[in-house]
């Protein structure tokens, strides 16, 4: 058993050393020492030779300093992390725990590659350099692709026959912008590894020293994936082969359950006797910190059919090479979102009078000692509605509603909606300036206060549910204004359609029965109110709308909805947590969780003590929630799959689906999508652009989302496309920046911002 450490050896030196040892087999056994020749340089003669050759870094003129000069640029600017698809998070620090999977590329498909790399004017590795490269690219770590590679230092032939350390490591970076042809992007990495291999004589360590890039043990500096290139083991083998008399000697390779770096490619040619190509045979070593086996052998499927498209269509742009087999995209676009279902042909006002109809007696409305049946609810609903139509209120015409939290604010609602108008809800705690450019934008026919009900006298209008002429699916249910492109509020039209569209959906998902008792406590300035207000309305539940007090001290919240014996309410995490802290959330109580993201933690402990517990997302632009998923005790925490009549897409820059597991884009179609935003036609064709995968003449929102696919086909939440958060024992502060500043025009006033000791240097870390 020969043990040799790395720093004493490298890969050329093996078949060396394999020749050396048989020479002394066959010698000993002979009973003769081994007769070696004299080398003409010893290892101390390379070193001595090496610091002699690049001279001083303090020398500008000596090669030293010219070959440092040539990475400082080369590299200049080089991306930190790749943002390659992993099953978990990156650890604090690498375990180095790894594995390997094996495989094989045919003699067809080595010719080919050889061929393209002949007509290129390239080497093979050139070829697969740039294949590999544009693989990761496909997989979502951009356009600035960094991998390493070993290279074996012996510009010299005396250095041939010597043993020794002298591999050296070169990181070749590949730029894949602006979309080339692979033939260009093959030109492009030509360039850049010949210049590479023109200044391979600055050791790694001593490049590491002087780029000083973020160190971390979670990662390897400057690049994580590493691409080898390995013709030692043939020549080993050959050396060995009949130089053991009476033995059989072999190579085999030792699997040792590490990885240095997150991927490594490693690939070897085999020839056939003729000299013709006989495949490649390789193996995809891989972080279990990161990844999964399964995902290792989808990475090594995908590289395969890069290879073969590049081969068929050399000409083929770099982002429209597919990496992705048929059934796979199949799945994405079709089976994921096989949502369909039938909804009713019915306004909601329609549908909660067939609900009166059918339980006027039961109780409907509850707010603190105040109790409405259906049928009360109903008549003051109706006769606002008919006092409503008479001051001009219809299809396509909005009326604001400017109301606190009160009975008075659910009747005002189901008013508007009953006269076939839209309405535009405000809430009245909103600041002065924020309200006045609603009610301007907006330009309702007509706005309801306070002061305005209260002065009115609606005995002398009826009862009886009005009947407006022209209301169909397809009029404004509601406007809500949420933050825009310019930073001022912008509303978002959605229909009546829609509206009813999400509440089947949601009722598909919780079953309300006349026994289930809703506590609504958002306002109704935000989107989601909707679900707490008008879902139990329409299956014979109650809802129980917490006063404005109460919604703000968690104690009082949490005794509201044990005293009321509440079965579902809705509200965001930082509320859940709250109530969490203040006497906790009773067992039993169906949590649905929305409007942030929802931490592990959290999920775990409102999952516990018989909860079922759903995270809900959506942007207001797709009508309220457009996902769903259950979370479970195990606190892994999705966003889920669509709801009824919904499709979801993950799009890369180019509009194309990404595979499992890549970040890309959320993009959302269906009868869920809004109108568009009222009265901004040219921000509607921006963010609500032609489906391109859907039927002729159907549209999808472009989020600014991003997330990725789980196997199971749920989604992930990532975060924004437009900015990321870094932080770095930054000092903290909140309060009011202007949105230049922020560098993103949709956040609000309030912002949470890092700043960095010297001053000028600003990042956001979260925004409310």
């Amino acid at each position: 058993l020969l043990v040799l450490h790395h720093i004493a050896t490298d890969g050329w030196s093996a078949p060396v050393l394999a020749r050396d040892l048989t020479e002394a087999y066959a010698a000993r056994q002979a009973g003769n020492a081994p007769a070696w020749s004299e080398l003409p340089v010893q290892y101390s003669d390379y070193t001595l030779w090496q610091r002699e050759v690049l001279g001083s870094e303090d020398d500008p003129d000596s090669p030293a300093s010219r070959q440092l000069a040539h990475w400082k640029q080369a590299l200049a600017e080089l991306p930190e992390e790749l943002a390659l698809p992993t099953d978990r998070p990156r650890p604090a620090a690498a375990s180095h725990r790894g594995d390997a999977v094996p495989f094989h590329l045919p003699a067809e498909l080595h010719a080919g590659l050889a061929r393209l790399a002949g007509e290129n004017r390239a080497s093979l590795f050139m070829v697969v350099q740039a294949a590999w490269a544009t693989l990761l690219s496909r997989l979502g770590a951009g356009e600035d692709i960094p991998v390493g590679t070993p290279i074996a230092g012996r510009t010299d032939e005396a250095l041939d026959d010597l043993v020794g350390f002298f591999v050296n490591t070169l990181v070749l970076r590949t730029d894949l912008s602006g979309n080339p042809a692979f033939t260009e992007l093959v030109d492009r990495v030509r360039e850049t590894s010949l210049a590479a291999h023109a200044h391979q004589d600055v050791p790694f360590e001593r490049l590491v020293e002087v780029l000083n890039p973020t160190r971390s043990l979670a990662r390897h500096p400057l690049f994580q994936t590493m691409l080898m290139w390995n013709n030692n083991d043939d020549r080993v083998a050959a050396e060995a082969a009949g130089g053991f008399s009476g033995l059989t000697a072999q190579t085999l390779p030792l699997g040792t359950r590490a990885a240095k770096y997150d991927l490594t490619l490693a690939l070897k040619e085999a020839y056939a006797e003729d000299g013709t190509a006989a495949g490649l045979h390789g193996h995809l070593e891989f972080a279990a910190d990161l990844f999964d086996r399964s995902t290792a052998e989808s990475f090594v499927e995908r590289f395969t059919r890069v290879l073969r498209t590049v081969v068929a269509a050399p000409g083929t742009p770099v982002a429209d090479v597919d990496v992705m087999a048929p059934v796979e995209r199949e799945r994405l676009l079709s089976e994921w979102n096989d949502s369909g279902r039938d909804v009713p042909d019915a306004t909601l006002a329609r549908l909660f009078a067939d609900r009166v109809a059918v339980s006027p007696e039961a109780c409907a409305l509850v707010f603190g000692d105040l109790a409405y049946s259906y049928g009360e609810l109903n008549a003051r609903a109706n006769r606002l509605a008919h006092w409503l139509i008479e001051q001009g209120a219809g299809p396509e015409r909005l009326v604001a509603v400017v109301l606190p939290r009160s009975p008075d604010l659910l009747v005002a609602l189901l008013a508007v909606l009953k006269s076939g108008a839209g309405y535009v809800p405000v809430d009245p705690e909103f600041p002065e300036e924020r309200i006045a450019h609603i009610l301007e934008d907006a330009a309702p026919v007509l706005t309801l206060t306070g002061e305005l009900l209260g002065g009115l006298d609606l005995s002398a209008y009826g009862f009886k549910d009005p009947a407006p002429a022209g209301v169909s699916g397809g009029n404004t249910a509601y406007v809500i204004y949420t933050s825009g492109s310019t930073g001022r509020p912008k509303g978002v039209s959605v229909s009546q359609g829609a509206l009813v569209n999400f509440l089947t959906a949601m009722q598909d998902r919780f079953a309300l029965t006349g026994g289930d008792r809703f506590v609504a406590v958002t306002t109704v300035g935000f989107d989601i109110a909707g679900l707490e207000l008008f879902l139990p309305l329409l299956h014979g539940a109650r809802v129980v709308l917490a006063p404005r007090d109460v919604v703000r001290d968690p104690v009082a919240l949490v005794s509201l909805v044990r005293a009321c014996g509440a079965t579902l309410m809705q509200a965001t995490p930082s509320l859940w947590q709250a109530m969490s802290e203040a006497g906790g959330v009773p067992e039993g109580l169906r949590v649905l969780v929305g409007g942030e993201a929802l931490p592990a933690s959290l999920a775990r402990a409102l999952a516990g003590g018989g909860r079922a517990v759903t995270n809900l997302y959506g942007p207001t632009e797709t009508t309220i929630w457009s996902t769903a998923a259950e979370v479970t005790a195990s606190g892994d925490v999705t966003i889920g799959g669509p709801i009824a009549n919904t499709r979801l897409y993950v799009l890369d820059s180019g509009l194309r689906p990404v595979p499992v597991g890549v970040a890309g884009e959320l993009y959302i179609a269906g009868a869920g999508l809004a109108r568009g935003y009222h009265r901004r036609s040219g921000l509607s064709a921006e963010r609500f652009v032609a489906d391109p995968y859907g039927a002729a003449g159907t549209r999808m929102y472009r989020t600014g989302d991003l997330v990725r696919r789980t196997s199971a086909g749920d989604l992930e939440y990532i975060g924004r496309t437009d900015f990321q958060v870094k932080v770095r024992g930054f000092r903290i502060e909140l309060g009011e920046i202007e949105n230049a500043v922020l560098g993103h025009p949709d956040v609000g006033r309030a912002a949470v911002v890092v700043r960095e000791d010297a001053p000028g240097d600003k990042r956001i870390v979260a925004y409310v």
